[in-house]
Parts: structure tokens; sequence; C-alpha cells
């Protein structure tokens, strides 16, 4: 028997959750709380993604060399960069008897599992395909999903590559349906990446008609792309690792109006205080991406005198999958997004 929580699988260092953990055992023998999974797509999170490729170069085989040697060290695909992972779909081979999923699952229902690749046990045997433009992965190997785990089953209505990538980042539009309210500015940084495009959809669902819903981006392209969805009232191209260029961009078609709510989805590292110099005091920055370091964010509000409050992206949001999946069903525009974001 295990736990619901999989510490009995931490190696090291003693003691620890099996995310934060160094090192987890990776063997694939189905305990009697866990189910076992023959995997065949990882969907890297963007941070770790990006990182992988500025490390070893933009090729198949060494992001692929790379992702096999992190499984190797940690017995999971949790990037040592980051602090990241991912998430996974496959078919279920085998649900322990006192898994609290025995009734739902049964052999051959294909999943994707909802936690990420940073706390999954994980063996990739081989590698068949890394699509370098967003990070999914096509392996043959094998995954524990945890009793305190969550899933959701691959609907039939959805291409896959289309339903992975909108589970990666379903706790966005779920945490933006829960702070958005009519009349608010509300920005959204990364405006043209996959949590970005969804965070626009369900802010502009929240905001109505009312409100001014304004997204940021760093290549004219992507911008494009952000204008296309017909979802923000404004769209500014701009550098968020430089803050006072992005204040400045931002004053400019606001007048000087600053955010309530601002969301970070960027999946590069140093845009803390941009979100942070465009909201205004008393008001809300998000920090959706897993780029995001707390320490820059805590003090950097502190230098610059800003009294903003600062909310961590939970990737998990009660009823996240469900909603982010009938949100993409519903806007054709997003779905024909994502579908050629995935190559569909």
């Amino acid at each position: 028997m295990g736990d619901p929580y999989g510490l009995g699988r931490v190696q090291e260092p003693a003691g620890a959750m099996p995310q934060p953990a160094w090192r987890i055992d990776n063997t694939m023998q189905c305990r009697d709380d866990e189910v076992l999974i023959d995997v065949d797509t990882l969907n890297i999170d963007a941070a770790s993604f990006v990182q992988i490729k500025d490390e070893v170069g933009a090729t198949e085989q060494a992001v692929a060399r790379r992702m096999k040697g992190i499984v190797r060290d940690r017995g999971k695909h949790h990037n040592p960069v980051t602090g990241s992972g991912g998430m996974l779909i496959g078919k279920v081979r085998a649900v322990g008897a006192e898994s609290p999923f025995a009734d739902d699952l049964k052999k051959g229902d294909r999943i994707a599992t909802l936690v990420s690749l940073s706390l999954t046990p994980l063996t990739i045997d081989d590698i068949e395909h890394v699509d370098l433009s967003n990070g999914q992965v096509k392996i043959k190997g094998q995954a524990i999903l945890f009793a305190s785990g969550i899933y959701v089953k691959m609907p039939n209505d959805l291409p896959d590559r289309v339903t992975l990538a909108v589970c990666d980042v379903c706790g966005a539009p779920a945490q933006t349906a829960r702070l958005i309210t009519p009349g608010q500015t509300v920005a959204v940084l990364g405006a043209g990446g996959k949590s970005g495009t969804m965070v626009l959809a369900q802010a502009r669902r929240n905001l109505g008609k009312t409100g001014r819903l304004i997204a940021l981006e760093y290549a004219e392209k992507s911008a494009n792309g952000v204008r296309e969805l017909h979802y923000a009232d404004d769209v500014i191209v701009c550098d968020a690792t430089k803050p006072a260029a992005t204040l400045a961009a931002w004053e400019a078609v606001t007048g000087g109006i600053l955010a309530d709510v601002t969301i970070n989805c960027v999946s590069v590292s140093g845009t803390e205080l941009a979100s942070i110099l465009i909201t205004r005091d008393r008001g809300l920055v998000y920090f959706f991406s897993m780029a995001t370091s707390f320490t820059t964010a805590a003090l950097g509000a502190e230098g610059v005198g800003k009294d903003v409050d600062m909310m961590i992206g939970n990737g998990y949001a009660r009823g996240h999958a469900g909603l982010a999946l009938d949100l993409i069903r519903s806007e054709p525009a997003l779905m024909e997004l994502f579908a050629h974001k995935v190559g569909v």
C-alpha cells in the first residue's frame, strides 16, 4: 500500500514531497492506490521547453537527449532550472485495487493527467518525435498517477493534441473566471501563447462589453494573431523584460490609466516588474507563468513602492479542465488557433 501523495516514492531528500524532491522512484510497478499509464504524449510546459532549447539547441535530437537525461536523473520530467514539468496523455494499463479511481477508470481508458510531470514518476523508453514549435513530444513510456492526482478522460469531439494543449493551461482561464469582473481594466502579458489566448477569451466573457482588455505581446506576428481573435480592445507590442519601456508603451495607449488586474502568461523570466508597474495600487497581479521569480516580484514591488496584491498561479482550480474545454468548444476562432499551434 502506498500513500495518497506518493511519499513512499521519494528517494532524495528524505521527507520531501514528490514535487520538490530531487529524485523519486520511477519503478513502473502499480501500487495498490496508484494508476499505471502507458504514455504516448508529453506536453512540456512552455517555460521548461524554452529553457531546454536555449540550453542544448533547438533540434529534436538535442531536446530528446536532454529530456531523457532529466528523467534518468530524477525519475520524473522535472526541469532542474525552471522547476516545472508539463503533463501527459496515455492509456490506463492498471488501476490499483485501493485507488480512489477504481470505480471510474478501467484498463484501456485514455486520460490526460492534470498534475505536473515534475511530481509524476515517469519512464521514457523512446522519443519518437519532438514538436519544436509547441513542446508536444511523442514517446513510448509509462507513468504513475498517485491517489491525490487528478485527470480528465479524453473527449471524443476534440483532437488529442488540442485537448492536451488546452488541459496543460486550463488553470489559467479558470482562475481568470474568478478574478475578472465587469468594468475592470485588464492586462494580459504573453497574450499570444496558449495560456494567454485562453485568458483573453475568458476575460472577454467576464467583461462583456464593459471595461477594457489590453493584450501585450513581444512579437508583431503574435500580436497580429491576437488581433485576429478580436478579444482585446488594444494590443501593445513591447518587450516585457524592459519594465520602464513597457510602462511607457502602456501609458501611451491608456493615457496613464493602470490595470485593475494584470495576468502574466509570459514563458520567459524577467517580466515581473513590468507586470507590477502597469498595475494600479491595490490592484492584482496574477502570475500564471512558471518563469516567475517570487523574489524578483516581491522585492521588485517593494523597490518601486507599489502596493499591489500578487497571486501565484495555481494550476488547479476545481472544474478547470471542463471550463477550458467548454471554452474552446464554444470559441471557433480560439479552436482554429489552437489547432494551428499544435499542427492539427
